[in-house]
């Protein structure tokens, strides 16, 4: 099988589970796509500095997480999530500028610590989907994330 046709299968695939994900389901999607993201730019930033397209690839990658970030923090639903979104909306925006610092001075440390804190919401997410599955269908979590 050539690498093109591969490439197709696994976009298909993505794209189908996609479609037929839950809205939880889909925030833990973000979550892993911000994580992936964020982990390739802290590479890029390990690299020797004048590796080429270094900075290119940090600064697409940064961008990348912070696009998932902000469409996370535009999900919040300030109603029907309470002080828990907006607490989330206070973290994202910390999250943001953090990210915008990393970017802007190519600073490792604001970038860490971003994608640590990142993972933890995600690990709680991800528990918090499995609770919910096995205890079976509850309140709906739209909205929240």
């Amino acid at each position: 099988m050539s690498n093109l046709a591969a490439r197709g299968y696994a976009r298909t695939y993505q794209a189908q589970s996609v479609l037929s994900a839950s809205a939880g389901q889909l925030i833990l999607m973000l979550y892993d796509g911000a994580l992936r993201f964020l982990g390739h730019a802290r590479d890029a930033m390990e690299m020797p500095e004048k590796t080429p397209k270094r900075i290119e690839v940090i600064n697409t990658n940064i961008i990348k997480a912070q696009n998932i970030i902000s469409e996370l923090q535009g999900c919040l639903n300030m109603d029907a999530g309470g002080d828990h979104a907006k607490n989330l909306d206070r973290l994202y925006d910390y999250y943001l500028r953090r990210l915008l610092e990393a970017n802007m001075k190519k600073q490792l440390e604001p970038l860490i610590e971003v994608e640590r804190l990142v993972r933890i919401l995600r690990d709680g997410w991800a528990e918090m989907l499995r609770n919910q599955e096995a205890s079976g269908p509850q309140q709906s979590i739209r909205g929240v994330a």
